[in-house]
């Protein structure tokens, strides 16, 4: 028999979730699953609930909290009612879902709604845990960089040759005005970590990979210079584009996949993005693709998200200031 507590459509979860106390209980039922935690005491329950404040009062310190205090929809007016549906619709959406598009679908300004998917991609981007890629025995990992952008042949004469002159590269170089990410494909977790990063000197995607990937793991790449002396480390196998893509199971045809979802996102749906907002718009491409396969449904992906969205704030302010907005590995 179907489970009303768990929608399994978009269409089911509007109606489920279109009760505030139902958003508020399911948000604290993953937040504290040992129990509603007092952040100001740190007292576990036995704490009184106000229904008509939709918040609870400590015993111990007396003090008042609802359950978006420190997360990510602290001190927002929207009701949990869209936001729950707005991270069903990030968490599920496989080229994303533009703030013009939620603006819409949830009758909210568009500037609202920007606001809104940059916080729910902060409550995205995966907690640290200190793990590294690999497996076990020599586990098998890809490591590819590519560059973020748009085409020089596009650009006004006068922007090409700005950036030309500042970054000291020829007209047809591909990586002139781009942002460089760097990513880490595990073959056998399945597991993909992404990254703005500098600059693509040996200095540093080489110490990235030595903090991210098991030592003696097998690390396949291309043969650009900046991966050259892994075999310090890794079993380390160079696959030569200019003359093949796949030599056995040498090759990071699993990265093309993931920067080919990535861009394609960002190409279709989101269009124009700042090179200081990219590393959220690559955390939630990275979410997507870190948990895309069985037994995750839809449901399993959204309730996965909303469990991360705690002790995680982002102000107008933050996201405003043009901070640079590379998640560290």
């Amino acid at each position: 028999m179907k489970n009303p507590t768990r929608p399994a459509t978009l269409q089911e979860a509007i109606r489920y979730f279109s009760d505030e106390q139902v958003c508020i209980d399911t948000f604290a039922r993953l937040r504290w699953p040992d129990g509603v935690e007092c952040p100001s005491c740190l007292t576990k329950g036995g704490h009184y609930y106000i229904k008509t404040q939709k918040r609870w009062k400590c015993h111990e310190c007396r003090r008042q909290f609802s359950v978006k205090l420190n997360s990510i929809f602290e001190n927002s007016p929207v009701p949990l009612t869209k936001w729950m549906p707005a991270m069903w619709l990030i968490s599920n959406c496989k080229n994303g879902v533009s703030s013009w598009e939620l603006h819409r679908a949830l009758g909210v300004t568009q500037k609202t709604a920007w606001f809104m998917l940059h916080r729910l991609r902060l409550g995205m981007q995966a907690p640290n845990l200190g793990t590294k890629l690999g497996g076990t025995n020599g586990g098998e990992v890809e490591a590819d960089e590519t560059f973020v952008g748009g085409r020089v042949k596009f650009m006004h004469k006068d922007k090409r040759m700005r950036y030309v002159s500042a970054q000291s590269r020829p007209v047809t170089s591909g990586a002139v005005g781009k942002t460089i990410v760097l990513g880490m494909l595990d073959r056998e977790a399945r597991e993909v970590r992404a990254a703005v990063v500098p600059n693509v000197t040996r200095e540093t995607l080489q110490s990235i990979i030595l903090k991210n990937v098991k030592y003696g793991s097998t690390v396949y790449t291309d043969n650009a210079v900046p991966y050259d002396r892994l075999n310090w480390r890794y079993i380390h196998e160079v696959v030569n584009h200019a003359e093949e893509y796949v030599r056995g199971r040498v090759h990071t045809n699993g990265l093309e996949n993931f920067w080919s979802l990535l861009k394609r996102g960002l190409k279709g749906t989101y269009v124009a993005v700042e090179p200081f907002h990219l590393g959220r718009y690559i955390d939630e491409q990275v979410f997507r693709f870190n948990n895309r396969l069985k037994p995750m449904d839809d449901y399993a992906r959204f309730e996965k998200a909303l469990s991360q969205v705690a002790r995680k704030r982002l102000t107008y302010a933050e996201l405003t200031g043009k901070n640079d907005a590379t998640t560290p590995f």
